[in-house]
């Protein structure tokens, strides 16, 4: 074992107990049990069956193995409840043929260890020692109807209402709830796959379409089949299944969605070419050939996850007016910064969430103008600060310690803002010619790579700081990546974007002018959130009901307005809200969204009452890592430990 004897890692979280004693190592994954020192998974071979009326993938994986180690006998990889019913080892035939007709098998012992609440099991198969290059693993299973990596969507529950809809949750641990390997960062693999379904839906994967070579979905017929060729780590893998079409956005864009809100989405969504062009006159070529975009149910967790060649994106992105699509620009972002250059444990996160928040504000220039990017930038700037003000000050670091915790709290406006923060105060201090040049060879050095916080501080030690002196100390790097708060030197956003919202927000709730005299018909979404957002503490009932009969703020389409109009009115006990309060959170599922009002909802006795209630109906049709943040909010005397809004 890595970090710890495998069984006392199992017994009782032991490494937990010398987690506060024991300096952390930088490298070492601590939510991987993979004895990745002595094998390495180079490439999976998939087949999987899709069973959506018994919530199970039935599975089997051949395992490319390079021996690393002669002499060790066991081969340990990550997994989580899954039914392992047989593991063989390749004797004699095909290389890579999993057939059992093709090639002769040697059945392999193995067993489970202890389960760990948040690591899963470790499988431990059985080697004899061997001077061979390469294992070939092969393992059949089913995964469980509760498996936190897969996530069941009722018809009912999907936009048209026509089929079940399935979705992986891959990162940051969860791949090895639907597949059985060395479920790290720090591993990256080539993979093909075989996904077989009833012949009334479509899948897509992270990966390559063997019989599509201009995008868009192969013919429904049950049984599909991709590749990806480009090495990536396990929670890069993704796999979706549902009632999809497909439309073009560009020569190498486009979008999957349900057919009833197909063309909605692919209108929304119509720059995303030009944000690739962005990105790349920035970053250099395009690495993986095609970027489409997967719209999500409204139950994902999160605005988006970044898998290489298809980004999944929850349906609340859609406002209908692009408003929101600064979300597009970060997962195009990810295509460099978390697909091309990993981060190699979930404490260096921060390499992927930063960088991509970083880029994003530089394709929204690019694509929309300063002024778009620098209100996200300064609502993005009030979130970290709210958010530092919860944390203690090592929950404030960049490189987060996460031992003996979920690494779902990596996800962070730590990782994202205080991130984007650090490398927009390199780019000001060095000048934009000189980091841009740093930015391009950083990703051309590492690319195809996993790297810590320490190999990132030291290539910017050789590359930036030693080349160009006395401009920014290695102890003014430390404080960004290993220190609280936000640095005083660090280079804030503004903008007048909002002096005139400031203005007319102060003279409405001053009774200085009407609602409806108010000048906002140039508004845009964020100017609308920062209006809701800076309301002063006291507000009369007539003054909230004039807000909501003028505005009509609950009716939005833009969902992250609703979420703001919503906190006022709780805050306000405006009773007229509650219903669509009720609505929102048994719709909606992403962290971000909901989980800011399940708190509010906490702070008074009847809101406790009213939050249990809602919940017991909405949780059912939420992701595992929703459930585990409000859990913690509106059970707090339970064992969970919350996760992190987005």
């Amino acid at each position: 074992m890595r970090h710890c004897a495998l069984g006392l890692l199992i017994a009782g979280s032991a490494c937990a107990a010398t987690a506060d004693l024991e300096p952390i190592q930088s490298g070492l994954d601590y939510h991987s049990f993979a004895n990745i020192e002595q094998f390495r998974v180079t490439r999976l071979e998939l087949d999987l069956r899709v069973d959506s009326n018994a919530r199970v993938l039935r599975g089997v994986v051949g395992l490319f193995v390079k021996r690393l180690d002669p002499g060790a006998t066991q081969l340990i990889l990550d997994t989580r409840d899954l039914n392992v019913t047989e593991v063989a080892e390749k004797a004699q035939g095909v290389l890579g043929a999993m057939s059992k007709t093709e090639t002769t098998w040697v059945g392999r012992p193995y067993h489970f260890e202890r389960k760990d609440p948040i690591l899963g099991q470790a499988l431990v198969i059985e080697l004899p020692p061997s001077k061979k290059p390469t294992e070939f693993i092969r393992i059949e299973y089913e995964t469980s109807p509760t498996a936190p990596g897969l996530q069941w969507v009722a018809a009912k529950d999907t936009a048209g209402r026509r089929q079940p809809f399935l979705f992986t949750q891959s990162e940051p641990i969860g791949t090895r709830s639907w597949i059985p390997l060395q479920d790290t960062p720090q591993v990256r693999l080539t993979y093909i796959a075989t996904v077989h379904t009833s012949s009334d839906v479509l899948a897509v994967m992270s990966a390559k379409s063997v019989l599509t070579a201009t995008g868009g979905p192969a013919k429904h017929n049950g049984e599909y089949a991709f590749v990806m060729a480009e090495a990536v780590p396990s929670c890069l893998i993704a796999l979706a299944v549902g009632d999809l079409a497909y439309k073009a956005t560009g020569p190498r864009t486009g979008v999957y969605a349900d057919k009833s809100v197909i063309k909605t989405a692919a209108d929304e969504f119509a720059d995303t070419e030009s944000m690739i062009a962005a990105a790349e006159k920035l970053l250099g070529p395009y690495r993986w050939d095609r970027y489409d975009i997967l719209v999500m149910p409204p139950s994902f967790p999160t605005a988006g996850r970044e898998n290489p060649r298809l980004s999944f994106v929850s349906s609340t992105v859609i406002a209908g007016d692009k408003s929101l699509v600064s979300v597009i620009a970060h997962e195009v972002a990810h295509s460099w910064s978390g697909s091309l250059v990993t981060n190699a444990t979930w404490r260096d996160s921060w390499l992927s969430e930063g960088f991509s928040a970083y880029l994003e504000s530089r394709i929204m220039n690019s694509v929309y103008g300063e002024g778009r990017e620098m209100m996200e930038r300064v609502i993005g700037l009030e979130t970290l600060r709210d958010d530092l003000a919860t944390r203690s000050p090592k929950e404030q670091w960049l490189a987060i310690d996460l031992r003996d915790r979920d690494p779902e709290e990596a996800f962070s406006s730590v990782a994202d803002e205080k991130g984007r923060l650090f490398l927009t105060y390199l780019d000001a201090k060095f000048g934009r010619e000189r980091f841009d040049a740093f930015l391009r060879g950083y990703f051309d050095h590492f690319s195809a790579k996993s790297i810590t916080s320490e190999q990132f501080v030291t290539y910017l030690q050789e590359n930036l700081l030693d080349r160009f002196p006395s401009i920014v100390a290695r102890d003014q790097v430390m404080a960004w990546v290993g220190g609280p708060g936000i640095p005083p030197d660090a280079v804030l956003p503004s903008t007048h974007a909002f002096a005139g919202v400031d203005a007319a927000r102060t003279a409405w709730a001053g009774g200085k002018i009407a609602a409806k005299k108010l000048e906002t018909h140039a508004w845009v979404a964020q100017q609308w959130m920062y209006f809701l957002d800076g309301m002063p503490a006291e507000l009369s009932t007539a003054q909230v009901t004039e807000l909501d009969g003028t505005f009509g703020f609950a009716r939005s389409a833009n969902a992250e307005v609703v979420q703001h109009w919503l906190l006022l009115a709780m805050r306000h006990q405006y009773q007229p809200s509650a219903v669509r309060l009720e609505e929102y959170l048994k719709t909606i599922g992403r962290r971000k969204l909901i989980v800011p009002l399940y708190r509010e909802l906490m702070k008074t006795p009847a809101g406790a009452t009213q939050a249990r209630r809602v919940y017991a109906l909405a949780r059912p049709h939420y992701h595992p890592p929703t459930t585990a943040a409000i859990d913690a909010i509106v059970n707090p005397s339970s064992d969970s430990s919350e996760t992190p809004d987005e």
